[in-house]
């Protein structure tokens, strides 16, 4: 048989897909026999718990017996009755050494220890008296105490003649007779420690060896105290699993037993086993390659029959029927006859296919039809088993705006990018990923609850928090996630899609969040859709207006800067003030684009006004949203290189609350700006709880008094305190300070008179449309050239 012979080749083939088989099977069958014995191990250290538990208590029953004897004694009785101390301590000592007791004590009607063999140390004698109550309730009470670092039984029962006159307490050691009694009962090792003020446990009795035991106790000192369950615990190099015992604690010791199974022991049978399989496999392969040759030989010419059938099937042809070799009733007849099958169904799956289209071309994922039909099969799924499945419906911010920059090629890219991320998240939930369409995705959870599915979305958020990067370019992404389940939020497919996209906007609302559906999100989404559908198509449509409104110096009068503010002129609703729309575009993430459409013009503003030989400070407010973008500051200086603008004509005024939201990355991005020679002010100073903290470290070169302290200041005396001191402060610091709000001719005086520098408001100008600028500026008199005039 020639080497490169498709006999050769078929043999070959056979042979590593049975070591393949045999192997996977080896291996399974090894993970298989680990995982059981570990199971078991922790099943049968769950018996030995309730084992020791049960032991524990018979012991007590068979103590408490032996008190009660002690209890019904006439001679105690009468000794308690005349409060004989000299008889009670005999009667203990000798009954207590009759049954094996280490401390016996009578315990008086006052609830006071009346007599004792023993010196009791004071947790013990607390804890004596602590199972009065129980005994004189329930005939006999048990307990564990810890005397001089060992663990003991405590049973007491009452002396009753009729009537309660005492009750009788015994201790009994919790020792080496007990640990091997229990190892005889479960094949466990069983080891006592106890634990003292210094924090490190000693071993008391054990079955194990002396070293291994020690070894043990070294080994739990790093082990929370919560912990019930150590599957996997090293004792002198062996591997063992151990279940922890609380047995007792008193205010200076803990005391716990440790019960254990090696893992090696309980796996050891199953190590036959294996090698039984490993020989069956050696002898699998030599019969396989016997078989193998042969049934090559059988193979190979008729196969030369059919190989003109596969490359018809192979070019496409399906119309063609095969010719079956009905005369041979062998496996080549059947392959012939299963041709023909596959030709046929490949044929009816081709048409169906096309009708389908069940795959996403860009990414590889599932589409909106086969997610239905996955989501169908999960709820129908989840109603068989009474249980529960969610729907995770995304998508991205700023895609569009990425379209459009970066062109659609980088965009297809990215999606590419943000599904592969969405894959990896999902993974460890056996979560099926789907692209809806555009930058729209959603994910599906079978069996899951609602805290594993706010757990994914929380992972889906945090893996977008890392800017994407492709081809030199890198891209801050977010998103918007809604959550619904069956059967809480929905009955069917169509019903979940819906709510999960409902409750999608209400994150994208809400700021880049993870929202699960709720009844109510319904009143207002269609709105909200409506409204983020409608600023979009007004960047587009070119729908906002550029205003403006000067700032003066106050000392001269002279106009020496301007603020961009910006107007929305709604088709149907006419002019729209940003209070109507501002808040919902820094909710949904809008904002950013608004703020870059904003620079862009004042940019262009700038320029336009210089080439007039008018030279003015533009200040342009930033968002949290924008404080939070780390490329901004590229963004922007890209801006400005490509309309020939210097940095040092820009101030970009930022909110103390703003500053607040995220101080690190805000401080970063705002540090770039400044990096590039742009100027920086702090907006409504006095209306925010941090300032001062972090002013003296931000890069800042002006104030802006909030306006509502401006406004007043001439009636009100505290406001007026407010105002002067924030100046002072400002100057202080090296910083200009303006003012807002000036509405009148005495406000500006006096805001002089303070020394602040320069000023906005209502009775210089209102807010103007920026093409208006000019014409202003020339019919602007400050109020000191009015005055002079007059003197004229």
């Amino acid at each position: 048989m020639r080497f490169h012979s498709l006999e050769s080749r078929i043999v070959t083939l056979f042979l590593i897909l049975i070591l393949t088989v045999q192997l996977a099977g080896f291996v399974a069958t090894r993970v298989g026999i680990d995982d059981n014995a570990r199971a078991l191990i922790s099943e049968e250290l769950a018996v030995g718990e309730r084992v020791f538990d049960r032991l524990l208590e018979q012991n007590a029953q068979k103590l408490a017996q032996g008190a009660q004897l002690l209890a019904k004694d006439y001679g105690f009785m009468s000794a308690i009755g005349a409060n004989d101390r000299e008889t009670l301590v005999s009667a203990l000592s000798n009954h207590g050494a009759r049954i094996g007791a280490t401390h016996t004590a009578m315990v008086g009607i006052d609830r006071k220890i009346g007599a004792m063999t023993a010196g009791l140390s004071s947790s013990l004698e607390q804890s004596i008296l602590q199972l009065v109550d129980k005994a004189d309730q329930f005939g006999s009470a048990t307990g564990v105490g810890i005397v001089n670092n060992l663990p003991y039984q405590i049973v007491m029962v009452p002396v009753k003649a009729p009537v309660t006159i005492g009750w009788v307490a015994m201790t009994f050691p919790i020792d080496q007779r007990l640990a091997k009694d229990m190892q005889a009962l479960s094949s466990l090792q069983v080891s006592i420690l106890t634990r003292g003020k210094s924090g490190t446990w000693v071993s008391g009795a054990s079955t194990l060896p002396r070293p291994a035991a020690s070894n043990l106790a070294s080994r739990l000192q790093d082990i929370p105290d919560g912990i019930s369950f150590l599957p996997k615990l090293m004792v002198s190099n062996d591997e063992v699993s151990a279940r922890i015992i609380r047995l007792a604690r008193d205010a200076d010791n803990t005391t716990i037993v440790v019960l254990q199974r090696a893992i090696d022991e309980a796996i050891a049978p199953y190590r036959r086993l294996q090698l039984t399989l490993l020989i069956l496999t050696g002898l699998g392969i030599l019969v396989t390659v016997a078989i193998s040759a042969f049934t090559a030989k059988r193979i190979t010419g008729p196969l030369r029959d059919l190989s003109e059938t596969a490359k018809r099937l192979g070019a496409g042809n399906y119309d063609e029927a095969i010719q079956i070799q009905s005369q041979r009733d062998d496996e080549i007849g059947e392959l012939s006859k299963a041709f023909e099958v596959m030709r046929k169904d490949i044929a009816n799956r081709e048409v169906e296919i096309r009708k389908l289209a069940y795959r996403d071309p860009l990414t590889e994922l599932p589409n909106r039809a086969q997610f239905s039909i996955y989501l169908n099969e999960a709820i129908e799924q989840s109603k068989a088993q009474n249980r529960s499945c969610h729907v995770l419906m995304m998508d991205l911010d700023r895609f569009k705006n990425v379209n459009d920059v970066l062109g659609h090629l980088f965009g297809d890219a990215l999606l590419r990018q943000v599904a592969e991320r969405l894959k990896a998240q999902v993974q460890d939930n056996n979560g099926m990923v789907a692209r809806l369409g555009g930058d729209e995705f959603a994910v599906l959870l079978s069996n899951c609850h609602g805290n594993e599915a706010r757990a994914v979305a929380a992972r889906i958020l945090k893996s977008l928090e890392q800017p994407i990067s492709l081809e030199d370019q890198t891209v801050d992404l977010g998103a918007g996630i809604g959550i619904a389940g069956f059967p809480d939020h929905g009955p069917d497919a169509e019903t979940l899609l819906s709510h999960a996209e409902v409750a999608m906007y209400v994150a994208k609302k809400s700021g880049n969040d993870a929202v699960v559906y709720e009844a109510m999100f319904d009143k207002g989404s269609q709105q909200s859709l409506s409204l983020l559908s409608e600023l979009r198509s007004a960047i587009d449509k070119n729908e906002f207006r550029l205003y403006v409104q000067p700032k003066l110096s106050l000392d001269s009068g002279k106009v020496i800067g301007l603020e961009a503010l910006v107007r929305w002129v709604h088709p149907e609703n006419g002019m729209t003030f940003p209070d109507d729309f501002i808040p919902f575009s820094e909710q949904t993430g809008f904002i950013r684009t608004l703020t870059r459409w904003v620079l862009e013009q004042s940019t262009i503003l700038c320029h336009d006004l210089a080439s007039r030989d008018v030279h003015l400070k533009i200040s342009v407010n930033i968002s949290a949203r924008d404080l939070l973008d780390q490329d901004l500051p590229a963004k922007f200086s890209e801006i400005l290189a490509r309309h020939q603008v210097a940095p040092s004509s820009f101030c970009l005024e930022i909110t103390e609350s703003a500053i607040m939201d995220d101080p690190v990355r805000a401080q970063n991005t705002l540090e770039g700006l400044h990096a590039l020679g742009l100027e920086l002010s702090i907006d409504d100073f006095g209306t925010g709880y941090s300032s001062l903290a972090y002013l003296k470290r931000l890069p800042v070169d002006e104030l802006k008094i909030d306006k509502s302290f401006v406004m007043n200041m001439e009636k009100d005396a505290d406001d007026a305190k407010i105002v002067r001191s924030t100046i002072d402060l400002g100057h202080n610091l090296g910083l200009r300070v303006v003012a807002e709000g000036i509405e009148s001719e005495a406000a500006w005086n006096l805001l002089m008179k303070m020394g602040c520098d320069q000023g906005q408001g209502y009775f210089m100008s209102k807010p103007m449309p920026s093409d208006q600028l000019l014409g202003w500026i020339e019919q602007w008199r400050p109020p000191q050239e009015l005055r002079r005039m007059e003197n004229i």
